[in-house]
Formats: C-alpha cells, structure tokens, sequence
C-alpha cells in the first residue's frame, strides 16, 4: 500500500504497517513517461518501487512539482547578490563619484595652477574678444582697483578686453574680464565697480574652475587631478563657451552682500547695466544709501584705466 505522509512517501504491508516512509523531496522517477512508473528514494539508492496507478502517479507528480518551487535554487542567491552589488556600484558611480572626484580635485588643485588655468583660457578667449589691453599706468589703476574692491590681500586681476558681451566675466584664476566700451560708457568707476563686483556675486559659492570641470566631463576631471594638466582642445572650448554665455543677473540678496563686502554704491551699477543693456533691474534699496563710501579710484588713475585700449 502506497500512501502520503506529512513529508514522505509511505510503503506499509496490507495490514497497514510501514514498512519504509521515503522522503518526497528525495523522490526520483527513473522512467519519465513510462508505464509502470519506477520510484526510487533518493539518487544512489537500490531500492524501487512501481506503481501503475495512474491518479497516484499523477499526485505524486504534482507534489514533486510544488517541492521543485519551493527548492532553493543554486546560484540565484549569488546571482541576485550580484546583480545587487553592480547596481549599487553603478549608482556610486553615476550619482557619487562625479561630485566627490569633483571636489577632490577642486580641494588639491593649488592657485598657481588655477592662474595657469586662467591664463590659458584668456588666451584662448581673446580669440574672440581680441587681445587685452596694456599700458603701465593703467595697469596700475587695475591692480588699485582690484584691491580697493576685494581688498589689499587679493589675487584677483582685472583684465580688460576690447569686446566682451558680458560687461564683465569671472574666470578661473582668479581674473575678471571687463569690456573696454563698459569702461567708456561708465560715468565714473562706480559704475564700473558694479560690473566686476557683480561678476563675482553671479559664481556666488561655485568655484569657475568647478563649472568648467562639470562642462568638460568626469575624465578631464580626473586626468587633472591625476596629473595637472587640461587638454588644450578643452580649454578652448570652455573659452568659447565662456564668451558666448549670456549671464544672469545675480540675485538681489547676492548683489547687497557682494557690494556691500566691497563699499561701493548701487544706483551708478544698475543705471549703466540699464544704458548698456536696456533692462533696469529691480536691485531694491541700496543698503549704504546715506553712507560716506571710500573713493573707489582717483580721477587720473580712472581716466587711465578707461583709456587703457588707446594707448
């Protein structure tokens, strides 16, 4: 008599005594398809029995069916582990790394390197802006300009190009760029103060190195930060780029921080970017209206600077 129990196969005598219980995991059919049906219990076992029942056949066949779900398969563990472990991996690397190979390299990079930088991609701009201008008495204004705006310890210079759409354009290396004609429509250096401050306050906390890495893409960023070099093709692209970007105006809680870390009035900025560009932006009230400002440039040292194109 062949029968089920909780998890075997039972074989009793006709009195109804067991005579063996074989585990139905275990269970093997040696001839699929075949009539009697041969069991056996387990792989290398000797034992056999036939049954020709065919509704006994049939259940043992769906029970062994049900077992075969539920069985752990070899390998999916692992394979799911994988598949796991590549999909964090490829999130690390599309949504981490960038940032951190990013700020890794912005945190190393020394400001020798950066002026290298700078300098190189104003070369490359003054293929569009045609070459900045030079003379020593003027360069003299620039540097007492630069200084009474960011004060006496800075690094940063201020370049004046004969073309340059923006007015005035933070690079990296520390240089402002500024539009000679800006300088000829300006009434006085106020004005044109406005323009470099403003400059600064539109990269607010981005470093421009950090934009020109996020342009270039993950593998210019590692090959600087690897071995301090940009390709040339690269820089050059970014210069053209950096011409040809219309900025935005800064915000007006950035434009009263920025000018009023450097002292300098807000009424001439906003009237010149409004004769230059025909839009007079909603700046608010200048914050140091009423205040006694320090002189920004004296009258020679400002008819210098604005004539530093026709020497």
């Amino acid at each position: 008599v062949v029968s089920f129990g909780n998890a075997t196969l039972v074989i009793a005598d006709g009195a109804g005594r067991p005579l063996t219980h074989w585990s139905l995991p275990a269970l093997e059919r040696r001839n699929p398809g075949e009539v009697p049906a041969i069991y056996v219990p387990g792989e290398d076992a000797e034992e056999t029995v036939e049954i020709a029942d065919a509704l006994m056949i049939d259940a043992i066949t769906a029970i062994q069916k049900a077992l075969d779900k539920s069985r752990p398969k070899p390998g999916k563990l692992r394979l799911f582990m994988t598949l796991g472990a590549f999909s964090a991996a490829l999130a690390i690397a599309i949504f981490w790394l960038p940032g951190a190979l990013s700020r890794q390299t912005l945190a190393v990079v020394p400001i020798a390197k950066r002026m290298e930088i700078g300098a190189s991609l104003l070369g490359y701009m003054q293929e569009t802006t045609g070459d900045a201008c030079h003379e020593p008495r003027a360069n003299a204004a620039a540097v007492t300009l630069a200084k009474r705006l960011f004060g006496t310890e800075t690094r940063t210079r201020i370049v004046v190009v004969p073309n340059l759409a923006q007015g005035a354009l933070a690079i990296p290396g520390r240089l402002i760029l500024v539009d000679y004609g800006l300088l000829q429509h300006a009434d006085d250096p106020a004005a044109a103060a406005g323009f470099i401050v403003a400059s600064r306050a539109q990269i607010g906390e981005n470093d421009p190195l950090e934009t020109l890495l996020h342009r270039a893409g993950l593998g210019v960023t590692f090959r600087l930060l690897t071995t301090g070099e940009i390709p040339a093709d690269v820089l050059r692209e970014n210069a053209h780029a950096l011409v040809n970007t219309q900025t935005q105006a800064p915000n007006r809680v950035a434009i009263h921080a920025a000018f009023g870390r450097a002292q300098i009035p807000l009424a001439p900025y906003a009237a010149l970017l409004d004769q230059t560009t025909g839009n007079m932006p909603d700046l608010g009230t200048d914050p140091l209206s009423g205040q006694t400002l320090p002189a920004i440039l004296t009258d020679s040292a400002w008819v210098s600077l604005q004539n530093i194109c026709n020497i």
